[in-house]
């Protein structure tokens, strides 16, 4: 029921957003306009943050604190989200950049804990339901070996990490690999699942954001000689925007895109096409 002096939108679909950083909270903007938003983030101060800056802008939002590398604050989550009537939007966000954490905790977050955030909202899934997961552009033109592969297609194994450390042998345990290799594997992740989404009438997606302007991406530009050699081949001469991958979010979460499952959208300005073709 409404309550007087508020912006309550009991009548609206529940949107859970993952993260409530840069890029987690202009998707929760954007999503807001016609979505209830739970944010979750594993600060619980931001979570609470975000949530009151949207209602401020007249949002319907709540905030609840996850870690999504943990399997029973993920079930937490996932009773808030069933309490709450189930969901029409899932939008992972949240994740690591090279820069921001070591070997295991990147593979933690980036892959197993959105592997359980996905595998934990299904069964509240239905016609209409749509997930989109934050890959990257990392994802494209890398396929690892069979026995590496192997390790990647079973993410939310509890012994993930030693077991991918043994399956990529000594000295490969970098942040760097960890970013590859686990971005890559959500993609692979979210064709797999398809089928079980599909299932529901539901769909799910990854996305691919190339260089985005965050708080984020400006850490890594600080940190990789590699990073500003992209930025130089990107074809649009430019950063991307967060607004920008709101966008592409809202799109494939509308019914405008609703016969698109298990596939990735690149929102990159070009660049893995200009790095695939060897272009100046």
């Amino acid at each position: 029921m409404h309550k007087l002096g508020t912006s309550d939108r009991p009548d609206w679909s529940l949107a859970v957003v993952i993260g409530a950083g840069g890029m987690g909270m202009a998707a929760a903007r954007r999503l807001s306009q016609h979505h209830r938003i739970l944010i979750a983030d594993i600060d619980s101060a931001r979570a609470k943050s975000a949530a009151e800056t949207l209602r401020a802008e007249g949002g319907d939002a709540s905030a609840i604190a996850c870690d999504i590398t943990d399997p029973t604050s993920v079930q937490a989550l996932a009773r808030e989200t069933e309490r709450k009537g189930g969901f029409r939007v899932l939008a992972h966000v949240a994740g690591l950049g090279p820069s921001a954490g070591d070997y295991g905790t990147i593979v933690r977050v980036n892959l197993a804990g959105a592997a359980l955030v996905a595998e934990a909202l299904l069964p509240l899934a239905s016609t209409g339901t749509a997930a989109v997961l934050i890959a990257s552009l990392a994802a494209h033109g890398y396929v690892p070996p069979a026995e590496v592969d192997a390790v990647l297609r079973d993410p939310t194994h509890p012994d993930l990490v030693a077991r991918l450390s043994a399956a990529i042998g000594a000295g490969q345990a970098t942040p760097q690999k960890a970013y590859q290799l686990s971005k890559y594997a959500l993609r692979i992740y979210c064709q797999r699942a398809s089928r079980a989404w599909g299932e529901r009438g539901a769909r799910i997606v990854s996305l691919s954001p190339g260089i985005i302007a965050t708080p984020m991406g400006a850490r890594e530009f600080d940190q990789s000689p590699r990073k500003h050699q992209m930025y130089a081949q990107t074809p649009l001469q430019r950063e991307g925007t967060m607004l920008e991958i709101a966008d592409a979010i809202e799109f494939l979460t509308s019914d405008r895109a609703s016969f698109i499952s298990g596939t990735d959208l690149l929102v990159d300005g070009g660049l893995f096409a200009a790095l695939s073709h060897n272009a100046p």
